[in-house]
């Protein structure tokens, strides 16, 4: 072989694109697949970091660390300084790369006399939309119909969807409008116009193959009257042929589903049986072989459980969801309305090869939340701690095996002024152990932070007897392991606030330093246990009364290292 071409191999091996012959120092080859993506195999040893193969990812795919997930045996690859061998991959191994794509696009309308207009739109929204959105914005617009936006020299018809025509963030379109009949001398009016269907026009009748309504485990629970509005909406827009929009995040299925006038998303809905390595998943994940979700200690089909969970626990402030006086009220946390329903769309993911006709499927709807963007996109530091703090108090109680910054949104109020922050996708709450804990709020500057007077009365309020039975009495049958990592989470949480504890000292109790050693917790939990069975034969009231006195212990202990 030349100089060249040796360097040339050398450069591609380094890349990870070929497939390697063994070498001496140890180091093994894994195999990347993703939907769409020739099988990729790459050199690695097995003490490298997490971090370091989705480097190796991002600079010979240009995909982004902080846009991948790594999955290995239905696990995901979530904590990035750990090494390949701590999950137990070895020479020949394949591990499953999901990708995710921004749902929201920042685009920008330029006119020809030097206007600009900003916009972030979401997945669905036309041409057309961004026209009724640029004349929304312009104080002496008029109707006319002489208007079109042109992107690289074409001209974008109003049917269009942006997401299909902007492939990127930063797109910049060009508005061009033709002078008003009106207009006399150098003046001239803008004209922008979207082509919605004329008033009084035909409308075609609701389509027979789609449909939904609210899955009731128990017919004395209520829904309140957000979640009625929210599947009303939902199925007027299905019925005025307003299609799912399948969101590009994530590693389930999950749609946006629109109003009757397909100006707006109203809502989110997660099929059971799209989720993270179920049998209809669109993201090319394995089927799970034991059942065992992408967490330890969650079911594949119990996701949309644990969505409806976070919200009916996420109780208001002096109320309890099951109560009239606050069952729609919105939550300490703020998690957004959510239920349990049955739909029906041909737009939803169909198993390969299927000729039957859609059927209804059963998930999770989720309120949609507007103007919001993630958190990925923004530094921390300028998050207030009270809204920083109302999530601690959410994920400690509920045990999230998930919590990064891409499911936390940034919300701002109409003047751009006030921020707020949204949690969503609580799948992975309330798990059967806590091996799998992850706060990324660890690693923000408020967790540091005292709690506040309103944040420590809230935890004192919590009861989670309480909530076990609320969640029952909601068509929920709690696991026995599920009940236990509730009531522990609520106990730790409840006795390290009375100590004056941050959220930091009590995260870092829950959560591992590395995957291999337990957290303090978990010692806890193995500690307990085993009195129990020694001293009353594992009864859970045993169990609990060990783990108080444990957990006493080890706060008293560590309240004294902090003076």
């Amino acid at each position: 072989m030349s100089t060249a071409g040796a360097a040339c191999a050398a450069r591609r091996d380094e890349l990870g694109l070929l497939p390697l012959r063994p070498a001496p120092d140890g180091s093994i080859t894994i195999y990347l697949t993703a939907p769409g993506l020739a099988v990729m195999p790459m050199r690695v040893m097995a003490s490298d970091s997490i971090a370091s193969v989705k480097l190796r990812v991002q600079t010979s795919q240009g995909v982004v660390v902080r846009k991948q997930k790594l999955v290995f045996r239905g696990r995901e690859l979530a904590r990035n300084d750990c090494r390949v061998r701590d999950y137990g991959v070895g020479d020949g191994n394949v591990l499953h790369l999901v990708i995710r794509v921004a749902d929201i696009r920042l685009i920008t309308v330029e006119t020809v006399q030097g206007g600009k207009f900003r916009f972030r739109v979401e997945p669905g929204r036309t041409v057309g939309y961004v026209k009724r959105q640029i004349i929304a914005k312009q104080e002496d617009g008029h109707p006319g119909e002489q208007s079109l936006l042109v992107l690289e020299g074409e001209e974008l018809d109003d049917r269009h969807l942006i997401h299909d025509v902007c492939r990127a963030d930063g797109a910049v379109i060009h508005l061009l409008v033709r002078r008003s009949a009106r207009a006399s001398g150098d003046d001239f009016e803008v004209s922008i116009v979207a082509h919605d269907v004329a008033a009084g026009q035909h409308q075609p009748p609701p389509p027979r193959d789609v449909g939904i309504e609210p899955v009731v485990g128990n017919p004395k629970a209520q829904l309140p009257p957000a979640l009625r509005d929210l599947v009303s909406a939902v199925r007027a827009g299905m019925e005025s042929g307003k299609a799912p929009v399948m969101s590009s995040e994530g590693t389930g299925g999950a749609y946006f589903m629109q109003d009757a006038s397909g100006h707006r998303h109203v809502a989110v809905f997660k099929p059971v049986d799209e989720e993270p390595m179920a049998p209809n998943n669109p993201r090319g994940l394995p089927v799970s072989a034991t059942g065992e979700g992408l967490k330890k200690g969650t079911r594949v089909g119990e996701g949309a459980l644990r969505e409806v969970a976070a919200y009916v626990l996420d109780h208001p402030i002096g109320g309890r969801r099951s109560f009239p006086t606050g069952h729609g009220a919105a939550g300490f946390a703020g998690v957004p309305p959510t239920a349990l329903v049955r739909c029906m769309h041909k737009g939803f993911g169909q198993p390969e090869g299927s000729v039957q006709p859609p059927a209804f499927k059963v998930g999770s709807m989720q309120a949609f939340v507007k103007n919001c963007g993630s958190c990925e996109d923004m530094g921390p530091r300028a998050f207030p701690v009270h809204e920083v703090h109302k999530i601690c108090v959410l994920d400690m109680r509920l045990a999230n095996a998930d919590r990064h910054a891409g499911n936390i949104l940034v919300c701002r109020d109409d003047e751009g002024r006030g921020m707020s922050l949204v949690p969503i996708d609580h799948g992975y709450c309330l798990p059967e152990s806590f091996e799998d804990c992850t706060f990324e709020w660890l690693y923000w500057p408020q967790s540091r932070e005292p709690f506040s007077s309103e944040a420590v009365e809230y935890v004192r309020g919590l009861d989670a007897e309480e909530d076990i039975a609320i969640l029952r009495f909601h068509g929920w049958e709690v696991s026995q392991e599920c009940a236990r990592t509730l009531r522990v989470a609520t106990m730790l949480l409840k006795k390290g606030v009375e100590r004056g504890l941050t959220a930091f000292d009590i995260g870092s109790i829950m959560c591992r330093e590395t995957l291999t050693k337990e957290s303090m917790i978990e010692e806890m939990v193995r500690e307990a246990q085993a009195l129990a069975l020694r001293g009353a034969g594992g009864d859970e009231t045993a169990f609990l009364q060990a783990a108080s006195e444990i957990m006493d212990r080890r706060l008293d202990e560590l309240s004294s290292e902090r003076k």
